[in-house]
């Protein structure tokens, strides 16, 4: 049984949040961004995509709930105006309608099939004009069984978009529309040779044991250093061969949304994507991996190297 309807509509649906984004991505109302407790920025563009998704998917698929990394909680603590701009960008809906739009419904878990979505994955680059994407993937059973990620400023004027189907491998197309391409993975066959990609906010990510990392790998090449899930479709269509989210606090979990899509397009690119101690991502615990330890994600050709240069700088947990 493939997911040929699943994967058709989110692939519409991420195309056409992302687009919009971008065209009003200089918006001064639409990028001014609130805090959440935890530090991270959330802004107008966030709330949007995500009610604009969920309605799309709910339309699409009305048994199939949504969890996703935004709470309409945010729009309740004194943020009137973001919710009237909101309001103004899906009319017809009362502010109780756009409440329920942004708020999925699923809280993830191991039975049975969910939506998770992540509406501006890598909302600091948004706002500073780097690399962002739209991630939306379908879990069945705890697995990552549909991938998109809409990258408006990747790869040309138009953006590219990326989707995988269980089975069916991975594929990049423009966010404008037309005919998709296969992608893979590089063939590089010795990590020494390899390209490594890592987050462009150093607090997301160890760069300390990123570098100590490469140094055991041998590692000559300047790390590509980007934001959001983009690290994961460059490694998906060969520009880089490793990825690192290594651990900055021992208990940090992370989220299911920040992984599952890029994880089903590396994986059906060819990849390779497990946590540090080559554990694969397990989606099936909640909203959060908290059975893994940090991410690793290569070619698949040179994973078993990388883990083991990973087990020695910092242990695989």
């Amino acid at each position: 049984m493939g997911f040929e309807p699943e994967r058709t509509a989110a692939v519409e649906a991420v195309r056409g949040a992302a687009r919009a984004c971008e065209e009003m991505r200089k918006s001064g109302a639409f990028s001014r961004a609130l805090e959440k407790t935890d530090g991270s920025p959330v802004t107008l563009a966030d709330f949007f995509v995500q009610a604009a998704i969920n309605c799309d998917l709910a339309s699409a698929f009305p048994d199939i709930p949504v969890a996703a990394e935004e709470s309409s909680a945010c729009l309740e603590d004194g943020a009137g105006e973001l919710l009237e701009s909101l309001r103004g960008l899906l009319p017809g809906k009362s502010e109780a309608d756009v409440l329920r739009a942004v708020d999925g419904g699923s809280h993830g878990g191991g039975a049975g099939r969910f939506w998770t979505l992540d509406p501006v994955d890598g909302t600091k680059g948004f706002l500073a004009d780097r690399q962002y994407a739209v991630a939306l993937a379908l879990i069945e059973d705890g697995e990552a069984v549909v991938g998109v990620l809409g990258c408006p400023r990747l790869g040309g004027g138009n953006g590219s978009l990326f989707f995988a189907e269980k089975g069916l491998g991975a594929y990049q197309t423009s966010l404008a529309g037309g005919p998709a391409a296969r992608i893979s993975v590089s063939g590089v066959r010795r990590a020494r040779d390899a390209v490594m990609c890592e987050s462009a906010e150093p607090s997301h990510s160890s760069r300390g044991h990123s570098e100590r990392i490469a140094g055991l790998l041998g590692m000559d090449a300047r790390p590509v250093r980007i934001d959001s899930q983009c690290k994961y479709a460059v490694v998906a269509r060969g520009d880089a061969s490793v990825y690192f989210r290594l651990p900055v606090e021992e208990d940090y979990e992370e989220n299911i949304w920040d992984h599952a899509a890029g994880c089903a397009v590396v994986g059906e690119a060819g990849g390779e994507v497990t946590d540090c101690a080559g554990r694969p991502l397990d989606f099936s615990l909640g909203k959060t991996l908290r059975a893994n330890r940090g991410v690793v994600g290569t070619n698949g050709i040179i994973h078993r190297e990388v883990l083991e240069a990973v087990e020695k700088a910092i242990g695989g947990g």
